[in-house]
């Protein structure tokens, strides 16, 4: 299925100029932990010489279209299996950790054995605040941090996604397939969970990212289109539906 998607802009081109996406938190405790996005480049890369690496035009452009999504807190996950035999998750650092084990079962969960794709692989999800949109057709693609560089590598995958970000703009998550659930997964609070990469009809143009209000709006419309993935399998055949009760302005910048 494909459709085209229009809406009123003003009287400016909608083919020029960057392409302003939006990114906001729905309602979460302690929203201070959750850092912005950022957008990945080569931070500590030497720059000083004409033909270095960090300063080549198509290592910039590839960093420039890549925006990663900060880890909240430190994880030091282990698996496990209850007395039933149940997998559960167990939290390594204990008494040491920097976060509550009973506020950590609220943001990181275990799905249930029969959803996962291989018997011998679990899949976790971390559930995060993070939502993007944009007022034009944009699709947000979720893929791994490969350029970040881990002194323990995580034992498995992460699972990517794809999909438009003006008619279905949904909470993000980190989903994992845990490989080697023998080994845990370690990961510092700060180091990216993964990144996303925007994709319009003009794949020159530029990604303005802005932090964008929790206008009525938009509320209303998250509201509209939430939960459909607990009752309909393939909710891409809801885009069509979704776009006829959109508003017609999504992204409104914060105010500083």
């Amino acid at each position: 299925m494909h459709f085209t998607v229009t809406y009123q802009r003003g009287h400016e081109d909608p083919k020029s100029g960057p392409v302003r996406v939006g990114w906001c938190l729905t309602e979460v405790e302690a929203p201070v932990i959750y850092d912005p996005p950022r957008r990945v480049n080569s931070r500590d890369a030497r720059k000083d010489h004409a033909k270095s690496a960090a300063r080549c035009p198509a290592v910039l452009n590839l960093e420039a279209r890549y925006f990663e999504i900060p880890c909240p807190f430190d994880l030091n996950l282990g698996f496990a299996r209850d007395d039933k035999g149940r997998p559960t998750l167990r939290n390594l650092s204990g008494g040491s950790s920097a976060i509550r084990g009973s506020t950590l079962g609220k943001r990181v969960s275990i799905t249930n054995e029969n959803e996962w794709r291989h018997p011998d692989r679990p899949m976790i999800q971390l559930r995060l605040p993070y939502i993007f949109l944009s007022d034009e057709p944009v699709y947000l693609t979720q893929l791994d941090a490969y350029l970040h560089y881990r002194r323990q590598p995580l034992p498995g995958t992460i699972f990517g996604g794809r999909f438009p970000i003006d008619v279905w703009p949904r909470p993000l998550m980190w989903a994992f397939e845990w490989h080697d659930p023998e080994q845990p997964i370690i990961i510092r609070r700060g180091e990216p969970l993964f990144y996303c990469q925007f994709e319009c009809d003009h794949p020159e143009r530029n990604v303005q990212l802005v932090e964008a209000e929790m206008t009525p709006e938009l509320k209303g419309y998250l509201d509209h289109i939430s939960g459909a993935v607990n009752y309909v399998n393939q909710t891409f055949s809801l885009f069509e539906a979704a776009e006829r009760v959109r508003p017609t302005t999504l992204v409104s910048p914060r105010k500083p």
